[in-house]
């Protein structure tokens, strides 16, 4: 390919079969067969894959395991040869693949570096002007002076990565290896990743953070059991990928069909009388608990961020909308309408209910309907929430549960700066610096 093409990557229809065989024994009779007969099944681990990055470009690879995502990236470094397809480069690849890849575990650290170096193209004097910087970033001490085989891995991926992104790469290419070190070590990288990208560095990365490839991809392609499925702008991405995960297919489907572009804004007329329900366009918790006497139902729900999009993905320090819509089955004196966002761990840290709120709730009959809108900031760490909501009320002093959704749906939180603890207290800082007086 041509040094002044537009593009670093172009995937084209790559494809990589493997055999399998139910016994071993198989492999043999089909290599000996006089009349070629079929042993084996073919396994797709890429079903004619097509893709392009473009110089300069953070593109992030994202799928279930299982989806190919791994393989594609072996093969663009060259580790694997596709089946059928090609895949055409331009510039130098500096590679983070999976722990091990490319050192030799018997070499101490310092030898792997200046190996990996050497057959990245690099001279002795090269890496000898190379290895402060890269020995500091990795920060491991005197261990790399040992044979890598006694590191943790921890230690193995600092050096590693340090060595990738410190040989000033035309293009970086970077798998869930990184996922091993620690959360300041992370950061660090990142940090790194940032500089080069704004100088002009390809980026391609494979990860399961998806607050990472919201905040860095420019673009995403996902990948499912080997397949191209789509890829765009990296929020839409991730939401398509929210439905893979929860199974929800048709409603993959449908949202391939129509992609609707999520940068764009719905009026309130929008959210309240779009065709079909709002719950449909989300990622909801397939396995979710649910419960109530049948009095009342919560038949459909929606998150929407401050743009009006109809999404699981919300940015820290943005308002966002939770609402939800209520049918009724018997009279009720007065309903109480909630919400709560709990963590993984199933911790409640925060939630309302228009009790709390002093909202104005009239007495309901059979087939009435209610539509309760929570408005409120953001202000939770970047990461991934559950949320839950219920419809309740008091008879007799009784406090009695209509309908309860427990962890319906997941959030996910993008913050460019979080702080300490569960939420952002939003400090506003002033500093002031006064000179000492120094005789002189």
């Amino acid at each position: 390919m041509s040094s002044n093409s537009e593009y670093a990557i172009q995937v084209q229809d790559v494809s990589k079969i493997y055999r399998l065989y139910e016994k071993p024994i198989d492999r043999l009779k089909e290599s000996l067969s006089l009349t070629h007969k079929s042993y084996h099944r073919d396994f797709f681990a890429l079903d004619n894959i097509s893709f392009h990055v473009k110089k300069g470009e953070t593109v992030g690879i994202i799928g279930t395991n299982g989806s190919g995502k791994s393989t594609i990236l072996k093969i663009i470094t060259g580790v694997l040869t596709p089946t059928t397809g090609s895949v055409r480069v331009s510039g130098v690849i500096s590679a983070l693949l999976e722990l091990g890849a490319g050192f030799n575990m018997d070499y101490t650290g310092i030898e792997n570096v200046y190996m990996n170096g050497t057959m990245m193209g690099f001279s002795r004097a090269q890496m000898d002007e190379k290895l402060p910087d890269i020995l500091e970033f990795a920060d491991i001490g005197d261990f790399v002076y040992q044979p890598v085989k006694t590191y943790s891995s921890g230690m193995f991926v600092r050096l590693a990565f340090a060595l990738a992104i410190n040989v000033e790469p035309e293009i970086l290419i970077v798998d869930e290896a990184l996922s091993v070190g620690d959360v300041f070590f992370q950061s660090k990288c990142y940090r790194r990743m940032e500089e080069i990208r704004k100088n002009g560095t390809t980026i391609l990365m494979v990860t399961h953070d998806m607050g990472s490839v919201i905040k860095y991809c420019d673009r995403v392609v996902l990948l499912n059991k080997g397949q191209y499925v789509a890829e765009g702008q990296a929020g839409k991405m991730v939401d398509l990928y929210k439905k893979i995960l929860a199974n929800q297919m048709d409603a993959l489907e449908e949202e391939l069909q129509e992609m609707n572009d999520f940068s764009g804004g719905m009026t309130d007329t929008d959210k309240t009388d779009a065709a079909g329900l709002m719950k449909d366009k989300l990622t909801i918790n397939p396995n979710r608990t649910e419960y109530g006497n049948g009095k009342a139902e919560i038949y459909d729900l929606g998150l929407f961020d401050e743009r009006g999009n109809l999404t699981n993905l919300l940015l820290k320090g943005e308002y966002f909308e939770i609402k939800e819509r209520i049918r009724f089955f018997d009279q009720v004196e007065a309903p109480i309408f909630t919400y709560t966002i709990k963590d993984k761990k199933g911790a409640d840290l925060t939630g309302t209910n228009t009790m709390f709120e002093g909202a104005e709730v009239k007495p309901v009959q059979n087939g009435d309907e209610y539509e309760v809108t929570f408005r409120q900031k953001m202000t939770l760490q970047g990461g991934e929430y559950l949320l839950s909501m219920s419809c309740t009320g008091f008879e007799q002093g009784e406090h009695t549960v209509y309908h309860r959704l427990y962890d319906i749906a997941n959030i996910t939180v993008i913050s460019n700066k979080n702080t300490v603890g569960v939420y952002d207290m939003e400090s506003e800082v002033e500093t002031v610096l006064r000179k000492g007086q120094v005789d002189r």
